[in-house]
């Protein structure tokens, strides 16, 4: 069996822990952000139940081949409102992990002055894709800061 790797990402984002936590759990949300460069997630693929036992679901979708798509299904076993998300899923088709492995997902938030820290740990991953893993958060990320960055006049209806 190939060594197998966890996934370590920490992201500051300069928005209240309350608005970027929001982000993880409402779906509409998750949809406009989640995903690495050159992949979109469809608002009907989203599902969170932000409870113990609830699911946090959704699919990745190519931009350039909507053809091809990642889904992500996850069962959450710890959350803390503004404070931590536990999830695991299990693992289907990804290079160099065995299918049916058992894959954990914690993202810790962190009041940091105005701001909130995000520690993301994921895994186990072989060495490759555990550094793919690493590349995709950080885009996501950066597609988060820039959602929050956002005027909320401009997702407003007349």
């Amino acid at each position: 069996m190939t060594e197998q790797f966890t996934a370590h990402a920490t992201h500051r984002f300069a928005h209240p822990v309350a608005d970027v936590y929001r982000a993880f759990v409402d779906p509409a949300l998750l949809a406009l952000w989640f995903g690495p460069l050159g992949f979109h997630v469809p608002a009907a693929t989203v599902e969170v139940d932000a409870r113990v036992g609830g699911a946090w679901n959704l699919t990745m979708v190519s931009n350039d081949n909507v053809e091809w798509s990642s889904p992500v299904t996850s069962t959450l076993e710890q959350i803390e409102e503004n404070r931590i998300i536990v999830g695991t899923s299990t693992a289907h088709g990804i290079p160099g992990v065995e299918d049916g492995t058992a894959l954990s997902l914690t993202l810790e938030f962190a009041e940091d002055g105005d701001g909130t820290i995000v520690t993301l740990t994921q895994g186990p991953f072989p060495e490759f894709m555990r550094d793919m893993n690493i590349a995709g958060w950080t885009q996501s990320f950066h597609k988060l800061e820039a959602l929050l960055a956002t005027p909320k006049e401009f997702f407003q209806q007349p």
